[in-house]
């Protein structure tokens, strides 16, 4: 479990056959392998540390569902180790799974932050709320709208400085991962979720109204 609060950014090495190699500025005295890091907000282990380069292994369903199968290396990337059980949430919880591939599609300058909207699959859509949370590359944000198809969101020049959004441009794909609570919402009011989806009739036979 992750944040989404990026501790740094690192470049890619070499990605291939499975295998990704990132060049890291994380404390190699406080990682080892089998740790847990979120990479633009993937959740990855660590197979090998050599001096600082991080080695993990990649499964074809990540590189289905994230932007690294169209990364190269030079690339830039957003990393964070996950939280410690008892340590501050500053953020919002992310499980480093991400759900689909965003596009930005505009970028404004205003005032002194950047306003960003990203398009996202409809479906993923349904799952964001306005003055939600939403991970962008492993960058916790709240939004500021949602539309069918896609949410807008606003960066203070402290979140341009720390990650790899202060060298984004428009058309550039990203990682998403929408919000937990809001997944689990919309499984079990499904009409065709195992609980047969939840009612009104459901609500007062459980004694909530």
């Amino acid at each position: 479990m992750f944040t989404g609060l990026i501790e740094c950014t690192g470049s890619i090495i070499a990605i291939r056959s499975g295998i990704l190699e990132i060049s890291s500025a994380l404390p190699l005295n406080e990682i080892r392998a089998g740790d847990s890091v979120a990479v633009n907000g993937a959740c990855l282990t660590i197979t090998t540390i050599r001096n600082k380069t991080l080695s993990f292994d990649i499964s074809p369903e990540t590189v289905m569902r994230t932007t690294f199968g169209i990364m190269q290396p030079g690339s830039k990337v957003n990393l964070e180790r996950a939280m410690r059980l008892g340590g501050r949430l500053d953020g919002h919880l992310v499980t480093g799974h991400i759900d689909c591939i965003g596009q930005l599609e505009t970028l404004l300058q205003k005032d002194n932050a950047i306003l960003l909207q990203f398009s996202i699959p409809k479906e993923q859509a349904r799952m964001l709320v306005e003055k939600g949370s939403v991970a962008v590359d492993g960058i916790s944000l709240t939004i500021n709208s949602v539309t069918d198809n896609g949410f807008s969101v606003s960066i203070i020049p402290h979140t341009l400085s720390r990650t790899t959004l202060s060298e984004i441009v428009t058309g550039k794909k990203v990682n998403i991962e929408t919000d937990i609570i809001g997944k689990y919402i919309a499984r079990l009011t499904a009409p065709e979720s195992v609980t047969g989806g939840l009612t009104m009739n459901k609500l007062m036979q459980n004694g909530f109204i």
